[in-house]
């Protein structure tokens, strides 16, 4: 394909891929029975009453009992008391004082008059979304069109994981084959997004899928060894307390493979770049010349990539060792709790997904890059 046909082909799928990126926002769910009668809206807090708070040691049980004035919406300007509830736990509990913006729920009754409302954390969606124009800004001026492409990957990756793979898993469908297949889909759609319909793209894909196919594969076989369940996820119990017929391992095993696919499908993208561009600068460098050069550049990665999962893993249960730590606990003891073991097992089998994907992708490279008609 030549260039000016690659560069219609990739306006072509940005404008199909924003299409359904757009479908997939205004998507239902099938979850939104909830929301029926209920309203949110921003509230900045009058005055607050903590008669009834019981402090016990660092946490508070109870209500603070607000009254809030809308500031936002079709109820702007209406003044209403609302609770917050607490429940005990600091990683839940927000307490307010007067003059603070929160989000407010507030129920409606069929002539859509307020009854009752309740806090639902400090106001931050003003926030997050400046957040997204900065972060998307300076993607856009650091990269250009591939910066906007990436932006778009972003997007659509989050809307699909949201909008379909999760209602899927509390329907019921298997959670392995359905991560499977959307994470898959995905690969291939960042795959020729950023790399385009070429050799680049194509080596991309190969690479990613195999490594997310083996992680695939070792997570079911260690799982059982390693007696790891589901209810190690976080909001695991309250999802079964709810009602929901979900088979947490195999959500757990899906978990694992959609942790690592950000990193091997990087891998393989930076194998097969550095690979296009030596064939473009050396276009007579023969097959195993550049295959070598392939697994120099994997093995360079490589080297940091392992490192890189170990830091995002640790990194949310950086609390919990320092409480390990502090109470003296020996470090066997620590290693083989199962919460510890499943990051353990999460690390080390995303981490063979990474070291597959590297000669793969070498060997994919060498291969097709190699091929004069290609």
């Amino acid at each position: 394909m030549n260039k000016t046909h690659q560069k219609k082909a990739d306006i072509i799928f940005v404008i199909v891929l924003i299409c359904f990126s757009l479908f997939l926002f205004y998507l239902p769910t099938g979850f939104e029975k909830n929301l029926i009668n209920t309203e949110k809206a921003k509230a900045r807090i009058i005055s607050v009453d903590n008669s009834i708070i019981e402090n016990t040691t660092i946490i508070k049980l109870g209500s603070q009992i607000l009254a809030v004035e809308i500031i936002q919406g079709k109820y702007k300007d209406k003044k209403i008391e609302i609770f917050n509830q607490l429940t005990g736990k600091m990683d839940f509990d927000e307490i307010y004082n007067a003059g603070q913006e929160i989000m407010v729920e507030f129920s409606l009754d069929e002539n859509e008059n307020i009854i009752s409302g309740v806090a639902r954390g400090t106001y931050r969606l003003e926030n997050i979304f400046l957040l997204f124009l900065l972060f998307s800004g300076l993607l856009f001026i650091a990269a250009g069109w591939t910066g906007f492409k990436a932006l778009l990957s972003f997007v659509f990756t989050a809307l699909l994981l949201w909008k379909v793979m999760v209602p899927l898993f509390l329907k019921g469908y298997d959670p392995v084959w359905i991560a499977m297949g959307i994470i898959t889909g995905l690969v291939l759609t960042i795959s020729f997004l950023i790399g385009g319909f070429t050799r680049l793209g194509i080596i991309t894909a190969l690479g990613s899928i195999t490594g997310l196919l083996l992680t695939c594969i070792l997570a079911q076989i260690f799982i059982q060894p390693f007696r790891i369940h589901g209810a190690v996820l976080p909001f695991s119990e309250n999802l079964l307390f709810s009602g929901f017929q979900v088979n947490l391992s195999k959500v757990f095993i899906a978990s694992i493979f959609i942790a690592s696919a950000g990193a091997v499908l990087d891998l393989a993208m930076d194998v097969a770049a550095a690979m296009n561009e030596i064939k473009e600068k050396k276009p007579n460098i023969s097959m195993m010349e550049l295959i070598k050069s392939g697994f120099s550049v994997g093995k360079a990665v490589l080297g940091t990539m392992t490192t890189t999962l170990l830091f995002a893993y640790s990194g949310g249960y950086i609390t919990m060792l320092m409480f390990f730590m502090g109470s003296g606990i020996p470090w066997q003891n620590i290693v083989n709790l199962h919460l510890i073991s499943a990051e353990i097992l999460n690390t080390l089998v995303g981490s063979f997904g990474l070291v597959t994907v590297a000669p793969f992708t070498a060997i994919a490279g060498g291969i097709i890059y190699s091929w004069k008609n290609v």
